[in-house]
């Protein structure tokens, strides 16, 4: 049986506030495409060895989210549910440009509801929001728990988890390594609409239940990216 990783694609790395990246976008591919080419095989039941590396990337809102929640609120009142469902139709359009972008390698349809099970046999699997309540991170360790994969990639802005912002404290302290309740301690267990943590913290309780790990990492360093999904030493953290 083939191994399964989740990657949790932040919206701002598909497409930043600057505006599209290209070249990231032609990187990633290469280095996902790489590893479904190249990557370690799994000894299958049948007997034999079968492609060892299938993933599921599941595409946040980002910035993308943030300006049209932002803009909507300077015309009127918002709801929980108005300001959650912008960001899920926002990871959706993020989430056809990734479907777009790995069309020969990726299941045909995007996974909106990560609890109904699709059997897909392409080496990639696409997926967005679901509903309001829950953020993508959510959406990603239900994947995992959905189809058995037991390490999600969480791929930001961020090189790794800090006990502040370090853009507004220089002596914000990085922690490498972090288990499940120091990080729940430290970011609450509330999801918030539009919120910029780390991890989602209902995802965190979750992840939690399901004995996950999680490592957050800097998407755009994909050297580190690719050492991380090969298992080997990387910067960023690692939540267990």
């Amino acid at each position: 049986m083939s191994k399964i990783s989740v990657i949790s694609l932040g919206g701002s790395l598909i497409i930043p506030p600057s505006g599209f990246k290209v070249q990231f976008l032609q990187d990633f591919k290469k280095l996902i495409v790489g590893l479904i080419k190249n990557g370690p095989s799994f000894a299958s039941p049948a007997g034999g060895a079968s492609p060892g590396t299938r993933f599921i990337i599941v595409c946040g809102g980002g910035a993308t989210a943030r300006q049209y929640q932002a803009a909507a609120r300077a015309v009127g009142q918002l709801t929980a549910d108005d300001v959650d469902w912008l960001g899920i139709h926002a990871t959706r359009l993020n989430a056809h440009l990734m479907r777009a972008i790995f069309r020969e390698w990726a299941h045909p349809v995007i996974v909106k509801d990560p609890t109904a099970k699709r059997v897909w046999r392409e080496p990639v699997l696409i997926a967005s929001g679901w509903r309001p309540g829950c953020s993508t991170d959510y959406d990603a360790v239900l994947l995992a728990r959905q189809y058995g994969a037991r390490e999600i990639f969480n791929l930001s802005n961020i090189d790794y988890v800090y006990d502040s912002d370090p853009r507004k404290n220089p002596a914000a302290k990085k922690f490498t390594n972090l288990t499940w309740t120091e990080f729940r301690k430290m970011f609450g267990g509330k999801w918030d609409p539009g919120a910029n943590t780390p991890f989602d913290p209902v995802a965190a309780r979750q992840a939690q239940k399901l004995n996950l790990t999680v490592h957050i990492l800097n998407g755009v360093k994909l050297t580190e990216v690719r050492h991380a999904l090969l298992g080997k030493k990387f910067k960023g953290t690692t939540i267990i």
